[in-house]
């Protein structure tokens, strides 16, 4: 069977290229695809191409059937960041076939080259706001939303076309309703009074555009050294802001702030709305606004979406001041589990999960490779 590669440009081929994977995990039960009126948006007028180069590829077999699809990002701003010369793929999918794969992935290649890079690395987006990592472990699970989801095999072809890890993020699955000892809330009692820190009260915020720029350039600083990592932009931050922040609940958010109102330490949470994803099937019309706003209201599992403090905060415990809170805020309601987002294995703010009882829920890797 002859394969064909072509390059992606018109907004047709565009929204093929959103659509292959549904019909390629037509059947599987752990597949959240996510709308494919964001995934426009994403690929054709994200702020993050206000400085990003993209590109596309489609292959096709001899049929003229798709058979999988990749995209090429040039990220100046992270090569600068961490005195890389990389070209990122994300967007990765592809039937089982190793010459599939290999097409898909030389081109990005042969588009490294062109810019002068010296490595191709992925899955990756734009920044750490988009989906990222190839799943490795728990392919049984269902994955978050912001999360990708791929086949066993994809890990396969990957080895045998030379593709080595860069990296791998872990994420861990909790018991959200055990509620918390009664030392470990006089503990926190002692820290917050010891730093002179308080929990921000979001349902009764004044100023919400300072808070946006304080939250922000703390989460800048909490994530600086952490591997693929580059800070927002203003533009990215306006819009994931507009977003996410309005949806923002009381009981699954804690913002710790210092006595000059500087933010030390955040913990945010979301409902996890994988299921309603599902029923979604890409579309919010007819039914998928309908499921997704129902799920919102009523869920049993939460995501850990963003967990951090600020580089003067680090280390000095305040992240089980918002675990607690949270976790106080759910012990007597009908949430019974939590998701983390997923964490680089070399973080070290990854070992907090030793404290309390976990299970492995998935692991998820960036590859590399050296441009011939």
């Amino acid at each position: 069977m002859g394969f064909i590669i072509k390059e992606v440009n018109s907004p047709g081929e565009i929204k093929k290229f959103i659509k292959f994977p549904h019909k390629l995990y037509r059947g599987n039960k752990q597949y959240v695809p996510v709308l494919d009126s964001d995934e426009f948006k994403v690929l054709t007028s994200s702020p993050s191409l206000e400085y990003c180069k993209l590109k596309m590829w489609l292959v096709t077999d001899g049929s003229g059937e798709i058979a999988g699809r990749i995209a090429g990002i040039y990220n100046p701003r992270s090569n600068e960041y961490h005195n890389e010369n990389r070209v990122r793929f994300g967007w990765f999918d592809f039937i089982n076939n190793k010459e599939v794969a290999s097409l898909l992935l030389q081109k990005v290649s042969e588009w490294g080259r062109e810019l002068g890079m010296a490595e191709m690395h992925g899955p990756l987006g734009y920044n750490t706001w988009n989906r990222q990592g190839m799943l490795t472990e728990g392919f049984e699970n269902l994955p978050p939303v912001n999360c990708l989801y791929n086949y066993p095999y994809y890990n396969d072809i990957m080895e045998e076309l030379g593709m080595e890890k860069q990296i791998d993020w872990v994420q861990v699955k909790l018991k959200a309703d055990v509620g918390v000892p009664d030392k470990i809330r006089r503990i926190n009692q002692m820290l917050l009074d010891k730093h002179k820190l308080r929990i921000l009260d979001i349902k009764n915020m004044k100023n919400f555009d300072s808070f946006i720029d304080s939250f922000f350039r703390s989460y800048n600083e909490s994530f600086r050294d952490i591997d693929n990592f580059i800070p927002l932009t203003k533009a990215e931050i306006a819009q994931i802001a507009k977003e996410y922040f309005p949806k923002l609940r009381e009981e699954l958010t804690c913002i710790i702030v210092d006595e000059h109102d500087n933010i030390a330490a955040f913990g945010v949470c979301f409902p996890n709305m994988s299921k309603s994803f599902q029923k979604a099937k890409g579309k919010l019309f007819p039914f998928g606004l309908f499921h997704i706003l129902r799920e919102f209201k009523k869920y049993d599992t939460i995501d850990l979406m963003i967990l951090g403090a600020a580089p003067e905060w680090q280390n000095k415990g305040i992240s089980s001041i918002y675990h607690t809170h949270i976790a106080t805020n759910l012990e007597r309601g009908t949430i019974k589990y939590a998701i983390t987002n997923p964490q680089a294995e070399n973080n070290s703010a990854y070992k907090v999960w030793e404290r309390y009882g976990y299970e492995p829920y998935m692991r998820r890797r960036c590859y590399i490779k050296k441009i011939d």
